[in-house]
């Protein structure tokens, strides 16, 4: 007799742990809180970018839909192995050694993307977001080259038909509301009023980010204002049913994925465009420019690194701001290199001729400092370094605080733009602890027999920030291992 599980959510983790159950001729249902329209948690708003580790091309080339792209002979992807992965993730825990997750994501990132390509879930190079061209080719930089056709939908979308195919059911209006308990053992979930059993439930739920009253309590009250980029679903209802039957927390809970945002986006904002403007509340060109606090202070180091690597801590930086916002500044020089989301139709900025005229526009900023500190910087700026935005190009600063470390061009030809941010909210970082096969574990240690967890809900994988595009790959890589753990259980 087949193995039933149950899986609660509908998003990228769920719907790969929820594959990889059917794989095994296991019966899955999966319960999704929101309607139909919504289904899919925060997969749907992203822009579908996987990281994960490639020696080159050739590896690159299965997962792709078009192989035959006429644009393939003129790119350069470079690679990016475990190590460099490795790396890139040491650079954002504050002095911690990789933790156990992060070896595992790591080390099957790449087997993943290729167990998700066998189930026709195919992907695209990155071209307008992680390239540029230089010398009549495309230079792909920062280790991700690439993404699901269509985006985010476009990544749940051809999950889901892959699960359907294997037979798996989805029910929609369907809130998880309690854990099924015979004994220590998990054996089912309420919705409602109505008892769900199952010989495995995995918990795919989510983070706690679009719960107000969680995030102040275990991130601070500076994130009460952090605008929420996702679903409004997402406010950490699997987790405290896991807390509540003694499983283990782990991970930085007061950690999260954080993002510039435009300061005047609703939350939950993107989901009705269409395909390719998603992410356009998202504001992450700041490398091209600096940024401006209310008392008209540069507040970081806008060129440490390629904005993979620093826009989840900025995010959050602009959140400890005064007001909890900041202007990017920048000159007409690199107005082609910002991203589509500066000239979206709502993108909010103010434009003039002159950086006084500018600096006079700048709401809520001390402008006589701010001016002060545009005229500082410019006359601070590396003059005999070649500007690169393809690499680490150390056109940098000299004698100021902070330094910027690539990038940096003077602010000095008109005209002018700014653009309010504050920090947008992606998911959290803080959640349960599972074992090797995907197992809840209590607080004592032991496995919580039946229990299983995935996707955001995890917690060691990220700690103080985030290489773009690990998310998506961490629930495809955890969503796996507790399908397989769930239906061996």
């Amino acid at each position: 007799m087949s193995k039933s599980v149950i899986v609660v959510g509908t998003g990228n983790a769920a719907l790969c742990a929820a594959l990889a159950a059917l794989e095994t001729g296991a019966q899955v249902t999966l319960l999704e809180k929101a309607d139909e329209a919504l289904a899919g948690g925060n997969t749907k708003y992203t822009a579908g970018a996987m990281r994960f580790a490639y020696n080159g091309i050739d590896d690159l080339l299965p997962l792709l839909r078009d192989p035959n792209d006429s644009r393939l002979g003129d790119t350069d992807f470079g690679s990016y192995d475990t190590e460099k992965f490795g790396d890139d993730l040491l650079g954002f825990n504050d002095g911690r050694p990789l933790s156990d997750e992060q070896q595992t994501l790591i080390n099957t990132s790449g087997e993943t993307m290729r167990w998700l390509a066998s189930h026709d879930v195919k992907f695209e190079p990155i071209y307008s977001r992680q390239s540029f061209e230089k010398d009549g080719r495309h230079v792909f930089w920062g280790g991700l080259t690439l993404a699901a056709e269509n985006e985010g939908v476009g990544l749940f979308d051809m999950e889901l038909a892959a699960v359907e195919r294997l037979g798996g059911k989805v029910r929609y209006n369907s809130a998880v509301t309690g854990l099924v308990m015979e004994g220590t053992r998990v054996v089912g979930v309420r919705v409602g009023d109505e008892e769900l059993r199952a010989d495995a439930v995995i918990l795919a739920s989510g983070g706690f980010e679009a719960n107000e009253g969680m995030r102040i309590e275990r991130m601070g009250a500076n994130w009460k204002a952090a605008k929420v980029r996702g679903t409004p679903h997402n406010t950490g209802d699997g987790l405290v049913m896991a807390l509540g039957i003694g499983a283990a927390e782990y991970g930085l809970f007061s950690g999260c994925h954080a993002t510039p945002m435009d300061l005047h986006m609703a939350d939950f904002g993107g989901l009705d465009l269409p395909p390719g403007e998603r992410k356009n509340y998202r504001k992450i060109c700041y490398f091209l420019g600096v940024m401006l606090n209310a008392d008209g202070d540069r507040f970081v180091d806008e060129g440490i690194n390629f904005r993979n690597y620093t826009y989840a801590q900025y995010g959050a930086a602009i959140l400890e701001q005064p007001g909890q916002f900041a202007w990017q500044v920048f000159d007409s020089k690199v107005f082609d290199l910002l991203y589509g989301e500066y000239r979206f139709h709502d993108a909010h900025f103010v434009e003039a001729e002159t950086l006084n005229a500018l600096v006079a526009q700048l709401k809520g900023v001390d402008q006589t400092a701010a001016l002060a500190t545009l005229t500082a910087y410019n006359d601070a700026v590396d003059a005999d370094v070649a500007f690169d935005p393809t690499v680490l190009d150390g056109k940098g600063t000299r004698g100021i605080t902070p330094a910027k470390s690539n990038w940096a061009q003077k602010i000095d030809q008109g005209p002018y733009r700014a653009f309010p941010v504050t920090g947008g909210i992606t998911f959290t970082y803080g959640g349960l602890k599972v074992d090797q096969d995907g197992s809840v574990l209590s607080d004592q240690g032991a496995k919580i027999d039946g229990l299983f967890a995935c996707g955001e809900i995890v917690g060691g994988v990220f700690y103080a920030g985030y290489p773009g595009g690990s998310g998506l790959t961490s629930g495809a890589v955890f969503g796996r291992r507790a399908g397989y753990g769930a239906a061996r259980a």
